[in-house]
């Protein structure tokens, strides 16, 4: 627990959730791990006063409610980006809870970010907005994207970046939160949510610690990749042919810097408890007024752990990629002589129970409070909020008027009386609860597994010891002629 010399400035610690599970709810390894990885034990954390939000001009509407299949049809002599007929058939999906990334990146030829994120920022009127020339995106997105793939990662790699960027959209979209926020907001959100990863290693932060690497070094052991993705995020935007944000103002400049600054450190997974902790007690004031920072860097984490609450299919999947990330700094681990991190031994690693407290102490109680706050946000801005533009009547065709539908965004106005609370809509609970589900059949079967196992080694190693008592008996019987005939002979002899 974080000590500090003067109380009235001590930050709230992280929440206590952990000590207070029953010491059988969850396996010792998946405890260990919950508690290595979401608290801090011997860290500092720097005190912010809170400011009170601004608020500028309002994002009523995302600015290309137009499929992306029409807007580049229309634009195709122009110098935008071209993107290929099978890329914007999967992008019509991109407002979905759940997008499917894997199936993309074999239409994108494994260029998904530069697609993705091409798209969205479009979609927001950023390259309007902002003065980004396409050419430069372009340069911008490619070199993201080598960034993410350098190391070669099961999981934290490019795929992990648009899926990351695309939940951030659909929390922006989808529950209304753009109308909370400046363009340059949104811009810094979607941003950071692209970057948030950029250049990551494969392996955690106590890796680097305890293997002393040169990040761990240079950032001092406090939050080594994070400081990493925005700093080498950073220094690739100085690059005269990938800087995207030349033609901001200073001040522009600078607010924006801060944000993403703000919201990629607090991925730090051991600032888990403390994040909610605070974002709770925010909310139980009587006029709560919640910092923009605070409130898009708990989005941002928790789209970054947001995989167990999508569709099973691809939850699964990322869960499978995750532990192969895993596995593979346990056989660093085991090289270099450092013990197995949590979850990093492939012969001991209980998948299913790791999953399930992951869901239990971790994401279900994430995305529970980030829609609390995002309920208290919208709900004086409710009236406001309206669904993303559909196409203008000279751009659709007949053929497009059922797609419109589909591609609007569905972010419905409820139609609120006084004192009445605005509801957004949470498709991520059904997710949790099947997922959840799945995973404790699959623990059962998996512990069955284990006992049989057990037995079978047992009953092996039982048996092996009974052949191994019979052959010194008979190897005993067996040697006393040999010590009779001796016998014999020495009385011959004498």
């Amino acid at each position: 627990m974080l000590q500090r010399s003067k109380p009235t400035k001590r930050l709230a610690d992280e929440d206590d959730e952990l000590s207070e599970v029953q010491p059988d709810a969850v396996p010792p390894e998946v405890r260990e791990w919950l508690a290595s990885t979401f608290t801090r034990q011997m860290a500092t954390s720097r005190i912010r006063s809170d400011e009170k939000p601004r608020f500028r001009s309002v994002a009523h509407a995302i600015r290309a409610g137009i499929f992306v299949d029409r807007i580049y049809r229309r634009v195709s002599s122009s110098t935008l980006m071209q993107f290929p007929p099978d890329v914007v058939k999967l992008l019509k999906n991109l407002d979905d809870w759940t997008f499917d990334v894997f199936a993309l990146t074999e239409a994108a030829s494994g260029q998904v970010i530069k697609y993705v994120a091409y798209d969205l920022l479009n979609r927001y009127g950023a390259m309007h907005k902002f003065k980004i020339s396409p050419g430069v995106l372009e340069t911008f997105l490619n070199r993201v994207e080598e960034g993410y793939c350098r190391f070669r990662n099961p999981y934290h790699n490019n795929l992990h970046a648009v899926d990351v960027m695309h939940t951030m959209h659909y929390c922006l979209c989808n529950t209304g939160l753009m109308n909370w926020l400046t363009d340059l907001e949104i811009f810094a959100s979607l941003l950071a949510a692209l970057l948030h990863d950029f250049e990551h290693t494969g392996t955690t932060n106590n890796f680097h610690v305890m293997s002393g690497s040169e990040t761990a070094l240079l950032y001092n052991d406090r939050a080594v990749l994070e400081n990493h993705h925005v700093s080498a995020s950073f220094r690739l935007m100085r690059e005269e042919d990938a800087n995207i944000l030349s033609h901001l103002s200073r001040d522009e400049y600078k607010e924006l810097r801060t944000l993403i600054i703000d919201m990629v450190l607090a991925t730090d997974m051991t600032f888990h408890f403390q994040q909610l902790k605070i974002m709770r007690s925010l909310l139980t004031l009587q006029e709560p007024t919640i910092d923009k920072s605070k409130a898009l860097s708990l989005v941002l984490h928790c789209c970054d752990i947001s995989h167990p609450a999508k569709h099973w299919d691809v939850h699964h999947r990322w869960t499978m990629l995750l532990l192969e990330e895993f596995f593979r700094q346990g056989d660093l681990e085991k090289e270099l002589g450092l013990p197995f991190s949590p979850l990093c031994d492939r012969k001991s690693t209980l998948v299913a129970e790791s999953q399930i407290g992951f869901i239990d102490f971790i994401v279900d109680p994430s995305m529970t409070i980030m829609s609390d706050m995002l309920e208290h946000i919208l709900t004086p801005l409710a009236p406001a909020i309206k669904v993303k533009p559909a196409p203008l009547p000279e751009e659709n065709s007949d053929n497009d008027a059922d797609d419109a539908k589909k591609a609007t965004c569905s972010m419905t106005r409820k139609s609120l009386t006084t004192g009445s609370k605005f509801c957004i809509n949470k498709p991520w609970l059904a997710c949790l609860s099947e997922n959840k589900k799945i995973w404790k059949e699959q623990a059962i079967k998996d512990a069955e597994a284990r006992a049989l196992a057990a037995a079978a080694e047992a009953a092996a190693e039982a048996e092996a010891q009974a052949e191994g008592g019979a052959k010194p008996a008979a190897e005993e019987a067996g040697s006393e002629e040999p010590k009779e005939a001796t016998a014999a002979e020495s009385a011959a002899a004498n």
